[in-house]
């Protein structure tokens, strides 16, 4: 199918764009304009034009702010009695005449201090009945736009003739927004922008939790499926008369992107390919197939294929998890020629090496991977377990026991044998699981995951697994934050980043991988030498490879340290330095210390003692992975005591830092997150607790007639 993502494509043809701004966007809840809004928009208008964009604005808000302005000179006229009479409401009409005058001085004023020229347009429904009128708008326009001039569009109501909205079905146009679908048609426009104060359409009221942002409009699926909310609160049509205005100038052939006036660059973004707000193109149909599920539907038949995988019983999960280690050695083949392909693809499009490393599956990998499995299929029962057991009073036990989280999303790049690893841990500990992974490994995730799934008895549905297909969703599914209970980043500092900027599910993951290791003074260098090489070489572009190697001062030009140096160059390692490295062994400077390689590179500094390797780790790490190598058990103890990192290690490689290495058959990820698990992260967590109590008919009542033992049983 093709990404939803591509129906975005179309903004590299758009010259051409008309931008219309309801009443509720240019104006406050006081009704007086809201000058920062309207600034940011003629920020974004001057941008474009600036681009060789040819901008035409199409503003409410003449109302609004003329009957603001009127209200103030009645009071100010008006005596003590005459404010104790009933206050007839203003006409429309003179509100309109009053308010366009301050509109437009402010627009005026406002492009003016960015060096552009507007000009004001202002029309009435029974002047587009006149062709003569028609071809002199489009001929006033197009020399307007040819002298970089911006026409401001406003429908004259101080003289319209034409009756209330969608009362008079002779009408040529109702309101601002079927007025810039009209324009839209009659100026050949290329793409129409209505600005609304929500971020697009909607399946429900936006206020409402279960609604969800409707990306794409597909009038044969949404039609019938949306509910529209309260028109604006100051202008006419609301919601419902951009999307009839939408769906009218799209059906003609003008893309409309319905999106949020309320952001200071939602134009630009959208001229950007950006997928943000709701589009609506006449070929969307195409885009999205109707029997497309949605964001909600997957995850909640995640949570119910959830909650059906853990009325199993422990033996029955064992042998999903061996079933599914077969299935995949059964299809070992097919699944590396998928993975080749992502390979080749990624090498053509010109990916770093780095990437295509993770992305590669090496030979024995599936094997590996199966065997990860059943050794998971083959641990202790993780859930159901009583943790604690306490006599609260006689004949009345409370437990402790551990129970799976739920719902897990995890969004992880390049790597395809994360899926199979995060898929088995999560069937494990009885949790139902989202995946997206990265557009590069497209090819490797789909079929991982349909050998996976296969393998999920009937009675638990292949809803268990679901595999996020496009990049759009990921918006949504990180607002059900009633059906999804954690989300796990595996990527970047920059996803992990974005993730929890847009969520309020917690997240669980590291950001960078900046792991140390600290050669001591005291430190055996044959040792030395093996430890720091695996620690860097073995797999350069994993999150626990070596990226910073801190030696003791008192090493500096000895053999021990140069021997090193020497191996890593010979193992293709290029060698940047910290300023004392820099000058004492003669490297090129190193442009940061926070910096993650994830290739054959890594920074050597020169520090003073254990106290100054611990500042330096605290002040540029990023609490994953720390070493110290030393022979001295007290420098080791203050280290091991004294670095705040996730996992640290005396006189072993980084590289151990590993879910499968540690013993937890796979891991979901690496966190450095304090709360709720820290370092690799295996069944355990993804588990949490919950209390079981076992009464025989006792009530509080106050507290009177219970009598609290507190007496521990776990040991029993």
């Amino acid at each position: 199918m093709e990404s939803v993502d591509s129906a975005r494509v179309f903004v590299k043809d758009v010259k051409r764009v008309i931008i219309k701004v309801g009443t509720a966007v240019v104006s406050r809840a006081d009704g007086r304009l809201a000058l920062g809004r309207l600034g940011a928009l003629c920020e974004q208008i001057q941008e474009l034009n600036s681009q060789g964009y040819e901008v035409i604005l199409v503003t409410s808000g003449a109302v609004g702010v003329g009957r603001q302005r009127l209200r103030y000179r009645r009071l100010i006229n008006s005596s003590f009695a005459d404010l104790q009479k009933p206050q007839l409401e203003l006409d429309g009409k003179a509100c309109a005449a009053v308010g366009q005058n301050g509109l437009m001085a402010v627009y005026d004023i406002l492009f003016s201090q960015l060096d552009v020229t507007s000009a004001q347009l202002l029309v009435t429904d029974n002047d587009f009945r006149d062709p003569d009128f028609r071809s002199q708008l489009t001929e006033t326009v197009e020399s307007l736009l040819s002298l970089k001039v911006v026409p401001i569009f406003n429908e004259n109501d101080a003289v319209s003739t034409r009756k209330a909205p969608y009362e008079d079905s002779s009408g040529i146009f109702w309101d601002n927004d079927s007025l810039a679908a009209l324009l839209a048609l009659e100026l050949n426009a290329d793409l129409l922008v209505l600005l609304s104060d929500v971020d697009g359409l909607y399946s429900g009221p936006p206020s409402d939790p279960h609604s969800r942002l409707i990306h794409t409009y597909v009038k044969e699926r949404h039609e019938g499926l949306i509910t529209f909310g309260d028109k604006s609160r100051v202008g006419r049509g609301g919601m419902t008369a951009k999307v009839k205005a939408a769906v009218y100038a799209a059906h003609a052939g003008v893309p409309v992107i319905i999106t949020s006036g309320f952001l200071g660059d939602s134009i630009l973004k959208v001229l950007q390919g950006n997928n943000i707000g709701t589009l609506f193109h006449r070929d969307a149909n195409e885009w999205v197939p109707l029997t497309e599920v949605g964001a909600r539907e997957m995850a909640v038949a995640a949570r119910e294929s959830s909650r059906r995988l853990q009325a199993m019983s422990s033996e029955e999960r064992s042998k999903v998890l061996l079933n599914i280690a077969d299935a995949l050695e059964a299809s070992e083949k097919l699944i590396i020629a998928e993975n080749e392909a992502d390979v080749a693809e990624a090498q053509q499009a010109g990916y770093e090496k780095s990437l295509i490393s993770r992305l590669a599956l090496k030979p024995g990998k599936v094997s590996s991977l199966a065997n990860s499995i059943r050794m998971l299929a083959n641990m202790e029962e993780p859930t159901g377990q009583v943790l604690k057991r306490t006599e609260l009073s006689q004949g009345f036990i409370l437990e402790k026991m551990s129970t799976p989280l739920g719902v897990l999303l995890i969004i992880f790049e390049s790597r395809p044998d994360a899926l199979v690893q995060i898929a088995s841990l999560a069937i494990r500990s009885g949790n139902g699981l989202l995946l997206k992974g990265g557009k590069e490994a497209k090819r490797s995730n789909a079929i991982l995951h349909k050998v996976i799934t296969s393998s999920i008895p009937e009675n638990v549905g292949e809803g268990l697994i679901g595999l996020v297909a496009s990049r759009e969703d990921i918006p949504e599914l990180l607002k059900l934050d009633d059906v999804i209970d954690l989300v796990i980043p595996r990527g970047s500092n920059k996803l992990v980043s974005q993730i929890k900027a847009s969520t309020k599910i917690p997240v669980l993951g590291h950001s960078d991988g900046i792991c140390h290791v600290y050669v001591d003074k005291s430190a055996d260098m044959v040792k030395a030498k093996q430890i720091v090489l695996d620690s860097k070489t073995d797999y350069p572009a994993a999150c626990n490879a070596m990226e910073t190697l801190l030696v003791h001062k008192e090493l500096v030009n000895t053999v021990g340290l140069n021997e090193l140096i020497v191996e890593l160059q010979i193992k293709g390692v290029t060698i940047f330095g910290g300023p004392r490295a820099c000058s004492m062994l003669n490297l090129p400077e190193a442009s940061s210390f926070h910096h993650e390689y994830s290739s054959l590179a890594c920074t050597i500094e020169v520090v003073d003692d254990v106290y100054a390797v611990i500042d330096h780790i605290h002040q540029y790490g990023s609490g994953h992975t720390d070493c110290i190598i030393t022979d001295d058990q007290d420098i080791a103890e203050i280290f091991l005591h004294q670095v705040d990192s996730a996992a640290v290690f005396h006189n072993a490689s980084t590289r151990f830092c590993d879910g499968f290495r540690f013993g937890l058959g796979a891991e979901v990820g690496i966190s450095t997150s304090r709360i709720h698990a820290r370092g690799p992260v295996g069944v355990e967590g993804l588990l949490t607790t919950r209390w079981i109590a076992r009464g025989s008919g006792q009530v509080v009542d106050g507290d009177h007639g219970v009598v609290y033992t507190h007496k521990s049983l776990t040991q029993d």
